[in-house]
């Protein structure tokens, strides 16, 4: 945030400054008390288990230049500037609308079920080889976390990109409208936060908000090998280009070859990618065909530096250049990360998990090239609502066609994974804890063995990950 002061956030929040001088500057946004810093702008949020109101003291403590309130706080008027607002989250949201108009640049939006950060940096790491990019830190994705973005995006950037995430009906409209993309990637429609959304039509329908301030030059990248993706084709009032591995896409990946920790393959473009700012009839013409590599494990990465093109492309850039620059990507802790241990290798792909990125990293873990065997430790999915049980047995009956050397399951859920996979006749062992899964593993755990770790980050397969790092073979 560059010359705001807390006048201007009193006028994008409608609130009334209580205290303290209006003219006070503020460079960035944070509603953690424990993550303020100086100069901060402190939003207190009342939550389910506690209230943000309750920290304000310590957050001036730390050298918060200001903060909100919605609650009358006479303790507090004295030097510190407090701006009362009616409610702190709507004002996060009307101090982030704000922070959008001041920024004169496109902004890319990325959303999808699976794979939104490894799409969003692929595209940053592409657009770097000609733009200054500025983009989302970390996940901060959803109404508190799009704001804090925007307060955080260098305004002297060529172009942003932004991640938007959705958890529940009405979310993606609401930090859609904050942050505005005029062009945007949709990954993919799974079933992460089909418990809140009930089918995967809704998650559908809910994510293409990002699409709502889209004139009709915006342009939307959507995976053409979903199957509910590929039919927004010419459906929409506004570009729409699909991308994938798939004989129909208008922009496609080929001869995908697998190598040890890199992946390699042909961008060939088949249609006419629309260029920002030049209109529907502009674009890039012809078929074009350029060699990619990617030096991160994963088949399916594919898709996501395809996206990645497809942007590069919307911004009429030498896509040479760009698959250039995607050589530099090296992914990200817990994502998919290949740790060379003492004796072993370890795929750590604990960040989180869904059928579809479960899936994934078995592909993963099935095709790299180890001298021992494969083992799979496979632990619960969360927010998949009741049919939880079948999207586990789904797994488990892919466990069954990939078949690994062993698979260790940890929790309730993945009991479902396991009975599939003893079905398919995988060594398969059922465990109830991390502890008691870290000891299974040690006991067929060999010299020259490639392990994958993959579950839902509530499941806390980080904690296995540690342990291992003291296992010598």
């Amino acid at each position: 945030m560059k010359n705001i002061t807390v006048n201007d956030i009193a006028q994008a929040a409608s609130g009334s400054l209580c205290c303290g001088s209006g003219q006070t500057a503020v460079t960035h946004i944070e509603v953690d008390s424990r993550k303020v810093t100086s100069g901060a702008l402190y939003v207190p949020i009342v939550g389910e288990r506690t209230d943000g109101h309750l920290y304000i003291g310590s957050a001036f403590d730390k050298g918060a230049a200001a903060c909100l309130t919605e609650k009358e706080m006479p303790h507090l008027m004295d030097d510190h500037p407090v701006v009362l607002v009616k409610d702190t989250k709507k004002a996060l949201l009307d101090i982030g609308r704000f922070l959008r108009s001041k920024l004169d640049m496109p902004v890319v939006g990325v959303t999808g079920s699976v794979g939104k950060t490894t799409t969003r940096e692929m595209i940053c790491c592409a657009l770097s080889a000609a733009l200054n990019v500025t983009s989302t830190s970390g996940n901060s994705n959803s109404q508190i976390g799009v704001p804090i973005t925007l307060g955080l995006l260098d305004p002297d950037a060529d172009i942003a990109v932004m991640e938007f995430g959705m958890s529940e009906p009405g979310e993606m409209s609401r930090i859609a409208e904050v942050g505005r993309p005029q062009i945007a990637v949709i990954t993919n429609i799974g079933v992460s936060h089909i418990e809140n959304l009930g089918s995967q039509e809704a998650i559908l329908a809910e994510k293409l908000h990002i699409t709502d301030c889209f004139d009709k030059d915006g342009i939307l990248f959507v995976n053409g090998d979903d199957p509910l993706l590929k039919g927004l084709k010419d459906r929409l009032p506004f570009n729409v280009i699909t991308y994938g591995l798939s004989e129909n896409c208008d922009v496609r990946g080929e001869n995908p070859v697998t190598c040890g920790g890199a992946v390699t393959f042909d961008l060939t473009v088949n249609t006419q990618i629309p260029v920002f700012g030049k209109g529907r009839a502009k674009g890039r013409a012809g078929k074009t065909i350029v060699k990619v590599r990617l030096e991160t494990a994963g088949r399916h990465l594919v898709q996501n530096a395809l996206a990645a093109l497809c942007v590069c492309g919307a911004m009429g850039l030498d896509l040479d250049s760009c698959a250039g620059a995607l050589g530099s990507f090296k992914g990200f802790s817990r994502r998919l990360e290949i740790k060379r241990m003492k004796g072993f290798t370890l795929i750590d792909d604990s960040y989180n998990a869904s059928p579809d990125s479960m899936k994934a990293a078995i592909d993963v873990l099935a095709d790299f090239n180890a001298p021992g065997k494969k083992i799979a430790v496979l632990a619960d999915m969360f927010e998949l609502g009741k049919n939880a049980p079948l999207y586990h047995e789904e797994v488990g009956k892919y466990v069954s066609e990939k078949k690994p050397d062993a698979v260790i399951t940890i929790g309730e859920l993945s009991e479902n994974i396991a009975r599939e996979a003893i079905k398919g006749n995988v060594p398969t062992f059922i465990t109830k804890t991390n502890e008691e899964g870290f000891k299974t593993l040690k006991t067929i755990l060999e010299r020259g063995d490639v392990v994958l770790l993959k579950g839902s980050n509530g499941m806390k397969l980080n904690e296995i990950a540690s342990a291992a790092e003291e296992l010598e073979l």
